[in-house]
């Protein structure tokens, strides 16, 4: 085992992440579930207290068995929603398979393109993260494992929606925040293509979500954030940028017969209002 970024303190293992400058973050772990380097970054599946299994990439956490349900529906039911006819989606990111597994419970959706640079977080999501992985196993699901921001540069007018299932802006995940990307993203959907990311927290990160917004804005006719709380994030508040080709019309009736555990007709109305703070984003 490598353990490198785990400490033991008086017989118990911590994961302690680094948030900001001033902001530390820790977990007290049951156990190692799954540890491996790959190309790209140190994998781990931890069995936390309170979190129950976590993935953590690089010391940092990305999803956990309490509450990534929350994410993973926030962030595809809505633009599946808004599309009045989504055939063919692209994830970029979402090793965790989380997004993909919400993705197939529409039964419209002819085909959908999970683009992850690193293999391995699949590999040890859909065997050791099964709350999040759902084990999923439908064949609409293509797994690539590929740069997105390769992957999709050349693409014109090919999918329906676009959902960005990105970690944090730093490092690789940098670039999936630049407008470069924003703008292969357009041309990658089609004449009524929808497309949504996660843009941070609005109280840690607000220029980040700031950015985000504008970039996007640039380029659909019709941009809105919308919000959600996910304890495991850094102040539990948390932002998505949507961005659609035509205007967004939200149709909750497809939300009938789907099996949730946050989403519903009343989330997907609130969602969209904003605090007041959050209103002042340009």
């Amino acid at each position: 085992m490598i353990h490198n970024f785990l400490i033991e303190k008086n017989g118990d293992l911590w994961l302690t992440e680094d948030e900001q400058d001033n902001l530390k973050i820790s977990y007290r772990i049951k156990e190692v579930i799954f540890e491996g380097k790959s190309a790209f970054q140190h994998v781990m599946i931890l069995d936390s207290y309170d979190f129950g299994r976590m993935l953590v990439l690089d010391s940092v956490v990305q999803t956990t068995s309490l509450d990534g349900y929350i994410y993973n529906e926030i962030i595809t039911h809505v633009p599946l929603l808004i599309h009045p006819q989504p055939k063919k989606v692209l994830i970029i990111g979402g090793g965790d398979c989380g997004a993909a597994k919400e993705v197939c419970k529409y039964d419209e959706v002819e085909r959908v393109d999970l683009v992850e640079i690193d293999g391995l977080v699949v590999e040890a999501c859909k065997q050791h993260l099964p709350d999040v992985s759902g084990n999923l196993n439908d064949p609409r699901v293509h797994y690539i494992f590929d740069d997105g921001v390769e992957f999709v540069k050349n693409k014109r007018s090919e999918y329906d929606v676009i959902i960005v299932d990105s970690s944090d802006p730093v490092g690789p995940a940098q670039v999936l925040f630049e407008q470069s990307f924003y703008n292969s993203l357009y041309q990658a959907l089609n004449d009524d293509g929808v497309m949504v990311c996660q843009s941070q927290s609005p109280i840690f990160h607000k220029k980040v979500m700031k950015q985000t917004f504008h970039r996007i804005s640039q380029l659909f006719h019709s941009t809105k954030l919308y919000t959600a709380v996910v304890p495991t994030y850094p102040g539990g508040l948390w932002s998505f940028t949507i961005g659609s080709k035509q205007d967004m019309k939200v149709n909750k009736d497809k939300l009938k017969n789907k099996t949730t555990l946050y989403v519903n007709e009343e989330i997907i109305e609130y969602c969209f209002a904003l605090p007041q703070f959050m209103l002042d984003k340009n």
